[in-house]
């Protein structure tokens, strides 16, 4: 089967960390160790394309050394492309528990996401692949000591899975805040890496004869369910929309 995405990013840890605010630039420079070397034809070197597929996705993997041993978790993010951070910002919360936003800040971490959009079927076994979207972004975290930032990096993460939601509910309190941990990591260190399109067989594969295709996938939502202890209320726009996007109100296809 073939590489899966950001399977061979180079090692090199050399790289310097940047807390200043850089405008958003419009080329993603890797650093070394950011640097696409396998399937380097499927790198994007676009910021855009960087900001497309974190707004596409609700799930990270953060990477990250908890006493010794690698831990990588998935958890909610929100994103702030004119964050505080050179290139932007990349939120990540939790309890103020969790050992591996404790550890976090102590070294660099990494950050994947992934969008999946098809399943790639081939002739043989060793051109199988995946259609998708995948952003790695590395680098030194911090933790976000200040207020006003973790609340509106709090309503990021929010809006990252219902865009609009953060509008509509009440205002954190301090004791919500106090047993939330976030950490800001910057853009700057990223790359991306894209597949899409049929199956690239051997030229004997193909002349031999067999099916040989595309599965697409996407993610899709069912209708929202009401709470119980919330019958009556009406479901809200930005909810519908959400769902909406999400294929849940589109009539079925016929099987």
């Amino acid at each position: 089967m073939t590489t899966t995405p950001h399977d061979d990013l180079a090692a090199d840890p050399a790289t310097t960390h940047a807390a200043t605010h850089d405008a958003v630039s419009g080329a993603l420079s890797p650093t070394a160790r950011t640097t696409v070397r396998r399937g380097a034809k499927r790198a994007l070197g676009d910021r855009a394309a960087l900001l497309e597929v974190l707004g596409a996705a609700m799930v990270c993997h953060l990477g990250v050394l908890v006493d010794g041993v690698p831990m990588v978790l998935p958890t909610a993010y929100g994103v702030d492309p004119h964050g505080p951070d050179r290139d932007g910002t990349l939120y990540v919360h939790g309890s103020v528990a969790s050992r591996s936003l404790l550890a976090a800040p102590e070294r660099d971490v990494s950050v994947t996401v992934t969008v999946l959009d098809g399943l790639v079927l081939a002739r043989s076994a060793f051109h199988h692949s995946m259609n998708y979207r995948s952003a790695v972004v590395v680098g030194r975290p911090r933790a976000v000591t200040d207020e006003a930032e973790r609340m509106r990096a709090l309503d990021l993460v929010v809006d990252q899975v219902v865009p609009g939601r953060t509008a509509t509910l009440r205002a954190h309190t301090r004791k919500e805040l106090a047993a939330t941990a976030v950490v800001a990591l910057p853009l700057h260190e990223a790359s991306v890496k894209a597949r899409s399109g049929d199956p690239v067989d051997e030229d004997h594969d193909v002349r031999a004869g067999g099916w040989a295709g595309v599965v697409p996938l996407r993610l899709v939502a069912d209708r929202p369910v009401t709470a119980a202890d919330a019958e009556g209320e009406v479901v809200p726009a930005h909810v519908r929309a959400r769902a909406e996007g999400l294929g849940a109100l589109r009539p079925r296809r016929p099987t």
